[in-house]
């Protein structure tokens, strides 16, 4: 059991410093980061409702967990084949669309929450 727990928290210490990782080098993130602070700032602002929170929320940690996905293949990618390769760049491609999936479908739930307070205000 003590194994267990010392495997788990050594755990959490490659997760938060693959976080900071994240933060600290990759520009995407960084701007993802900005917008999701600007949500939360706008959460306040407009009151919005706790479900509202939660959609915002999931969409928030979701688009963050793809773009780090998306990182990794890239960085994978680069390490596995450093000049570029059809097969390669097909891959991480791919990668990119998964995160414009769930920025697009982000962008429409964030439209959902927030558009009726717009409506409400003209």
């Amino acid at each position: 059991m003590v194994n267990f727990l010392k495997f788990r928290l050594l755990s959490f210490k490659y997760a938060f410093r693959g976080l900071w990782l994240l933060i600290k080098t990759e520009h995407s993130v960084i701007a993802q980061l900005g917008i999701a602070l600007m949500l939360i700032l706008s959460g306040f602002c407009f009151e919005i409702s706790q479900q509202d929170w939660i959609n915002q929320l999931l969409v928030i940690g979701l688009v963050l967990a793809v773009e780090g996905m998306n990182t990794a293949v890239e960085k994978l990618a680069d390490f596995v084949h450093e000049d570029q390769h059809p097969s390669i760049g097909f891959i991480k491609d791919i990668s990119a669309g998964a995160v414009a999936f769930a920025a697009i479908f982000g962008f429409v739930v964030i439209t959902l929450i927030y558009l009726p307070y717009f409506q409400s205000n003209v």
